[in-house]
């Protein structure tokens, strides 16, 4: 009986182990530490469909250019006030971002999308 019960105390600390784990688990990945580039945008009046969606397109594409980003979103859904687009890069942490920064795969997308856009504004977000 003793043997029993000592076998169920273990078995309750390995569960109480456990399910304290998850909760760190869940809890760190509510708060990441990558950092979220929020852009959001209006284009110039010449700008064509095809134009925009090449810009939105290299987005994309640096996200297979670059290291630093992990995922990014191009299509917007809801969009309110003077804007007409965003877009939201994820990068690895504060110091990929810094690095995006000048980088080659920036000046590639730039080619494309400094030309059509006519303002924007951008966060830059993280825990």
């Amino acid at each position: 009986m003793k043997k029993i019960v000592m076998i169920l105390v273990g078995a309750a600390f390995i569960a109480l182990g456990a399910s304290s784990a998850s909760a760190a688990h869940h809890k760190n990945s509510m708060t990441p530490k990558s950092v979220i580039h929020v852009v959001t945008v209006s284009w110039k009046e010449d700008a064509t469909d095809k134009q925009i969606q090449a810009a939105l397109d290299g987005v994309v594409q640096i996200a297979k250019d670059f290291d630093g980003v992990s995922r990014v979103w191009t299509r917007s859904i809801k969009v309110q006030g003077e804007r007409s687009h965003a877009f939201v890069m994820e990068f690895t942490s504060e110091q990929a971002l810094k690095d995006y920064a000048g980088s080659a795969a920036q000046k590639k997308w730039y080619e494309t999308y400094i030309p059509i856009r006519k303002q924007s504004t951008t966060f830059d977000i993280t825990n």
